[in-house]
């Protein structure tokens, strides 16, 4: 992550805090003025006000950014380990393809597990990758 993009990351989570600190007693648009004469030009658009208005408003206290949804940065679990094992165990001619259509995670993750997490790189070098 660059200096640059560090400041970004940086200035976002200090809009934030400004936002809850005025949506206490102020409208979105109130904070709106507000947020645009202290930070100018590199102020958060109205509906990035709005946006974290009603975040707070539902009870959110954290300004940090959540994590994403959708599949996890890392898939590679005790469990996951095993299930991917059992399966290649159960029948040796599986596909990388089958194996994550069985473990519901992709067909790179579970290359990736086969050979770096479960040392089983010349097992998954044979195995078709389509």
């Amino acid at each position: 992550m660059s200096v640059f993009s560090d400041f970004v990351k940086m200035e976002k989570i200090g809009h934030r805090y400004v936002i809850q600190y005025f949506c206490m007693g102020l409208s979105p648009s109130n904070i709106k003025a507000e947020i645009d004469s202290i930070f100018g030009k590199s102020a958060p658009s109205f509906t990035t006000v709005k946006y974290w208005v009603a975040e707070f408003k539902r009870g959110r206290t954290s300004c940090q950014d959540e994590h994403g949804s959708g599949r996890p940065n890392q898939v590679m679990t005790p469990e996951m380990g095993k299930k991917i094992h059992k399966a290649v165990m159960d029948d040796r001619r599986l596909k990388v393809r089958e194996v994550a259509d069985i473990v519901d995670i992709s067909k790179s993750s579970v290359h990736r597990i086969l050979s770096d997490d479960l040392e089983m790189g010349k097992m998954a070098a044979a195995i078709d990758h389509t």
